[in-house]
């Protein structure tokens, strides 16, 4: 067999193949025994009637055809092997000559990784949120456990804020109740805006027995999006009672023996959760500028089956399950279809470019996915799919994704190398040290699958 390779464009090219007929015997063979198994000839065994006897029968081009669409991947894996090309999909194939007993010539064109060149990113500069918790943040947080702690009692007066009511609803929509439009004893907390627009204003001031009506749009339900008339009826007022801030509340909140010692902790916490902001952030613009300073050419197919593969996930899962359609979600997010689609397609490039450069880097620097970081990672995913690691390891055997774990792995150690490198300071001018270590390589592979993911990552076809 002869290849020879011509570039179409930095992300395509055209292989011109010759394969000697000689070389076809296998197939040949194999055609003739597929087609002795489908057939019967009067005078002969199934399976036994002679190569002769087909050819008169069913045509030697029949015989070729079979023998040419099996042997042809063949041919092409080898002359991609040999160019030492990485395919992105399947190829265009043409066969340009077949002639009988002497020659078999093909074509194929077939999207290519592009080659790309690694800017030093040492010189890379960032700025991050600096790390600051006040004692107002620490108020919130244990006021935010003050109220999770919160009692209820009940009073004989009218509603005001902070209460907790309980009512009874009916809606009517030109006149007539809903089907689902009635409902009885529901808790609500006035205040809380997690019912209709208008109930807090309906309800302030009624006592229990009390009702009132007013005009709300429906938020879901058979009439969502209509205007109803709502009658409210209240059955019980309860007031919100908060434990004192002492000692016993933090005995009774936490594991501290005493207030302070609960404030400590909540400190502590915070800072540590601002920590992590703070390095997912210096991840996410490292990256932005590692993308910024890096010529990367896109292949159109390539980019096409992106955006078509982001926009399927979005309209089928994930509005699916929120009961919307493409319309509807535009509509809520003030979104036109032509932004709608420009925003899907920066962010497919985007995803694309992330994905070829951080691979490069893992080629470039050598880095290797040990057992230990996949398990890490795989553990992760679990959690976040909501299934258990043993469930999700085994989906993910069984569909043949571990090397696409490995590859989340491998480029999340990729940007951390690069973050590594980077200049970061914070809003205060301090330096940012972050390490690489577990922990940052982790979240690094987190914040590569928020840009490259689109539910269905760039398969390589050899």
């Amino acid at each position: 067999m002869k290849s020879a390779v011509e570039t179409l464009n930095p992300t395509r090219v055209r292989l011109t193949v010759e394969v000697p007929f000689e070389e076809l015997k296998d197939s040949l063979d194999a055609a003739y025994k597929k087609i002795n198994q489908q057939v019967t000839v009067k005078g002969f065994r199934k399976g036994k009637i002679p190569a002769r006897v087909i050819d008169q029968r069913f045509g030697r081009g029949a015989v070729l055809e079979e023998a040419v669409n099996d042997a042809l991947p063949k041919f092409y894996t080898e002359a991609i092997n040999e160019a030492e090309l990485n395919p992105l999909g399947q190829p265009e194939v043409d066969i340009t000559e077949l002639k009988d007993g002497e020659t078999l010539n093909f074509t194929a064109e077939v999207d290519i990784r592009p080659t790309i060149e690694i800017p030093d990113y040492s010189g890379i500069e960032v700025t991050v949120d600096a790390v600051e918790v006040s004692d107002e943040d620490i108020e919130k947080a244990v006021s935010d456990l003050r109220e999770r702690f919160a009692s209820t009692s009940p009073v004989e007066r009218a509603a005001q804020d902070g209460d907790v009511v309980t009512i009874d609803l009916e809606a009517k929509v030109d006149g007539e109740v809903l089907e689902d439009g009635v409902a009885e004893g529901v808790s609500y907390t006035i205040g809380s805006g997690e019912l209709l627009d208008g109930i807090d204003e309906a309800v302030k001031g009624l006592e229990a027995g009390g009702e009132a009506t007013f005009t709300s749009q429906l938020k879901g339900g058979s009439a969502e999006g209509k205007d109803s008339e709502v009658t409210v009826k209240v059955t019980q007022v309860a007031a919100r009672e908060l434990p004192e801030l002492d000692d016993d509340f933090a005995q009774l909140a936490s594991e501290f023996d005493t207030l302070d010692e609960l404030k400590a902790d909540s400190r502590k916490r915070l800072e540590n959760m601002k920590q992590f902001d703070q390095a997912t952030q210096a991840q996410e613009r490292v990256l932005d500028e590692l993308l910024k300073i890096t010529e990367v050419p896109i292949p159109e197919k390539l980019l096409a089956d992106e955006i078509q593969t982001r926009k399927h996930n979005l309209e089928h899962h994930q509005l699916g399950q929120m009961g919307l359609d493409l319309a509807k979600y535009l509509e809520i997010q003030g979104k036109t279809q032509e932004e709608f689609d420009a925003e899907t397609e920066e962010a497919a490039v985007k995803g694309i470019k992330t994905q070829f450069i951080l691979d490069e880097l893992v080629n470039k620097e050598k880095l290797n996915v040990n057992q230990e970081e996949l398990t890490e990672h795989l553990v992760r995913r679990a959690a976040s799919s909501g299934m258990s690691p043993d469930q999700f390891a085994q989906a993910v055997v069984e569909g043949g994704q571990v090397p696409m774990l490995v590859g989340e792995v491998a480029r999340g150690k990729a940007l951390a190398v690069v973050v590594e490198a980077a200049k970061v300071v914070d809003t205060n001018g301090e330096a940012v040290d972050l390490e690489d270590d577990e922990d940052e390589v982790e979240a690094a592979a987190e914040t590569v699958e928020a840009v490259v993911d689109s539910g269905a990552e760039e398969k390589t076809e050899a």
